[in-house]
């Protein structure tokens, strides 16, 4: 029982993202910089191309597109939402990776939680903040 050191499987980076109501919950493995969002490749989900760019953001800042696959699953939100939850999420997995990377991503501005989220519905109004039409006379 002396070989502690033994490692079993590939090393693992996991981290979550949000952006408004979507969830990300990412896992880096080592691999060759496939993209897989809730177990099918992310060009299928992701179907505009500025999501797809917005997705690959964080490695192509940190020249590690080529060394890790990105497993995510996805909930909550509509598409842009999700590709924003995944991009904070990647970001985080890297940071986990190398710290050093921190600088890079802060810079680019991905390790920041976008906070801004839809305002609920008041009692007494039409919407969040807009109240019914009244009438004077």
């Amino acid at each position: 029982m002396s070989d502690l050191n033994v490692t079993i499987g590939p090393i693992v980076y996991g981290a979550t993202g949000r952006r408004k109501r979507a969830v990300a919950r990412v896992r880096l493995v080592p691999g060759d910089g496939r993209i897989f969002v809730n177990n099918k490749p992310a060009d299928e989900h992701f179907v505009r191309k500025t999501h797809m760019m917005q997705v690959s953001d964080p490695l192509e800042a940190t020249d590690t597109m080529s060394k890790f696959n990105v497993m995510a699953r996805l909930h909550g939100g509509g598409i842009s939402g999700q590709a924003g939850a995944l991009r904070h999420g990647i970001a985080r997995a890297l940071v986990r990776f190398d710290e050093e990377l921190r600088p890079t991503l802060r810079k680019g501005g991905y390790l920041t939680r976008d906070p801004r989220e839809k305002e609920r519905k008041k009692y007494g109004r039409k919407r969040a903040r807009a109240g019914f039409q009244w009438t004077k006379r």
